[in-house]
């Protein structure tokens, strides 16, 4: 009996596990759906501010030389990365797999000096883990309505860039694609920079991969002359400098405020997947539970049977 009390227990046990992963599941799905929609209503806008702020840069007529948030420094020393991760786990890989992207990042572009700002607590393993040093940590709520939540992270990283302690700043962050795929990227924010090298276009939400970023503007301005038969150019009223003053940093606010977005969706997207599964897991726990429940209680009878029967064949004897 003793034997078939434990295994009780641990179904007990079990049971219980599944009621919390259930109610996390449903808690996760909830949040999911709230961040999906808010990734899909401002993913258009992003990536045309994107685009907009590209086509500024690789401009012939305007040159390199009109903002600082344009101008390429001839010699990469320092870069500042920003790490969005989650504050809690139970979701997957999803902090190890961007954690892993930034540092496959910076091994690519060589040993250079490279700080990180957290927005997330689980950022911190790239200190703990890999070493690197942290030279800010931020808040991050579950749930991001509003552009102000990372206007401060915004003025923080474009201060630094100008003030020439970052030579280079990216942003790491786990592109939501569906809820079964989440991409984590590294994209490089400033300078903004028609030609950069990057996998993924930086354009959040793409999914293929069909060039640079160079290639990409170039394919967008032949489509619209094929169009328009004509090339747009820019005009500045009142001044190029005061319209880019205002324009470009907040452009830059609103691509950190988009990666927050898709990270937000990709990070509760996991967690309600990966629950579903812990799930799943703790109702087959508990159907070879009650098996073996059911196996030893049957062998305890038979036991007690057997032991019944020698009993009263020794009395008849």
């Amino acid at each position: 009996m003793a034997k078939t009390k434990e295994i009780q227990r641990r179904i007990k046990s079990v049971n219980n596990t599944k009621k919390i992963t259930k109610a996390m599941e449903m808690v996760a799905a909830s949040k999911m759906r709230k961040s999906v929609e808010a990734v899909l209503k401002t993913r258009t806008y992003a990536n045309l501010a994107w685009t907009t702020v590209l086509n500024i840069s690789g401009s012939c007529e305007l040159g390199k030389n009109l903002h600082p948030l344009l101008n390429v420094k001839p010699k990469t020393n320092r870069v500042g990365i920003l790490l969005i991760s989650s504050n809690r786990g139970l979701c997957g890989s999803f902090n190890s797999n961007i954690v892993n992207k930034a540092v496959d990042a910076i091994k690519k572009h060589g040993d250079i000096e490279t700080e990180f700002i957290l927005l997330g607590k689980k950022g911190l393993m790239v200190n703990s883990r890999y070493g690197y040093k942290v030279a800010a940590e931020f808040d991050k709520v579950d749930f991001v309505s509003e552009i102000k939540e990372v206007t401060p992270i915004a003025k923080m990283l474009i201060n630094d860039f100008l003030n020439n302690r970052y030579d280079k700043v990216f942003v790491a962050y786990t592109d939501f694609v569906s809820p079964v795929k989440q991409i984590p990227r590294v994209k490089q924010i400033l300078p903004v920079d028609v030609n950069t090298e990057d996998e993924y276009l930086g354009i959040v939400g793409q999914d293929e991969k069909i060039g640079t970023t160079k290639e990409y503007i170039a394919e967008k301005e032949a489509k619209y002359l094929r169009d328009n038969d004509y090339k747009y150019i820019f005009s500045y009223e009142p001044s190029s400098e005061k319209v880019l003053d205002q324009m470009i940093p907040r452009l830059v606010e609103v691509q950190l405020f988009q990666a927050l977005l898709e990270s937000n969706a990709s990070e509760h997207s996991i967690r309600m997947a990966s629950m579903h599964q812990a799930t799943e897991a703790a109702n087959d726990i508990v159907k070879e539970l009650v098996l073996f429940y059911n196996k030893a209680r049957q062998a305890a009878i038979t036991s007690e049977i057997a032991e019944i029967s020698a009993g009263a064949n020794a009395l008849k004897k």
